[in-house]
């Protein structure tokens, strides 16, 4: 493989994603990552699995998914309900199917959060309510003991591109679905990306070593932010318009 696209954090966000399909059909890709959480979200869930289904991608869970797969429904936060609520068995038993987490030709591990916690931040440590780019110490502390040249990584929704102190090339494609939310893991924390762009990733091999670049695609997310809105969602809503989280947002993820 010589060119791949690296897609991550969906989130049901059904226009944005035929807009990053229908870019990287343009770049002449080999082979596309999808790095989880594809569908939880208020906006079309099913419609989004269904479209996935059509590709042949190398998927794995998010922690989304795997809630969506494992959880008590009564339990679960109203993004993963609403999608739960939605599905039917032949979606689940699609999702069931998928892997926490792959390795492909021992060069690429392909994980959501850090390779021994889906709902952990591997890029990022939060701290006063936001989300820093971690150190160099605690992101070799995270990695662990992995030793592939090259980690893909989603969870966070924000794109980097880092270095490890081993020499681990270390990228996060972005989302391809939601550009901003709130958690209250490990404490309450927002992430905003500023803007309201599909963000995705193309690794090429150029010149004896892998290159990334993140892209950045438009879409009508006025339409998905609609959506969210009908759906009761006034936090998706915003978020999905700026890029951004709402003041005094109540809201969450």
């Amino acid at each position: 493989m010589k060119k791949i696209a690296v897609v991550s954090d969906i989130h049901g966000n059904i226009s944005a994603l035929e807009k990053v399909i229908e870019d990287i059909e343009g770049r002449q890709v080999e082979c596309v990552f999808n790095l989880g959480d594809h569908l939880s979200g208020p906006l079309y869930p099913k419609e989004t699995l269904h479209l996935l289904m059509k590709h042949d991608w190398i998927h794995i869970l998010g922690n989304h998914d795997r809630q969506l797969i494992s959880e008590n429904p009564d339990l679960m936060g109203p993004s993963d309900k609403y999608t739960f609520d939605l599905l039917d068995e032949a979606d689940f038993s699609w999702l069931r199917k998928l892997p926490s987490r792959a390795t492909i030709i021992d060069q690429f591990l392909l994980i959501h959060g850090t390779p021994d916690s889906d709902t952990t931040y591997l890029l990022e440590t939060v701290e006063n309510g936001k989300a820093r780019l971690a150190s160099p110490h605690e992101i070799s502390i995270r990695i662990g003991h992995q030793d592939t040249p090259i980690i893909l990584c989603g969870h966070t929704h924000v794109p980097r591109v880092v270095e490890s102190l081993n020499n681990i090339l270390i990228i996060n494609p972005g989302s391809v679905g939601l550009q901003a939310y709130d958690d209250v893991t490990p404490e309450y924390h927002v992430i905003e990306n500023g803007t309201p762009h599909a963000r995705y990733t193309i690794l090429e091999f150029v010149n004896n070593k892998w290159q990334a670049e993140i892209i950045a695609v438009t879409y009508d997310f006025k339409q998905a932010a609609t959506q969210a809105r009908k759906n009761g969602r006034p936090d998706w809503e915003y978020a999905l318009l700026t890029g951004y989280m709402p003041p005094l947002n109540t809201h969450k993820f």
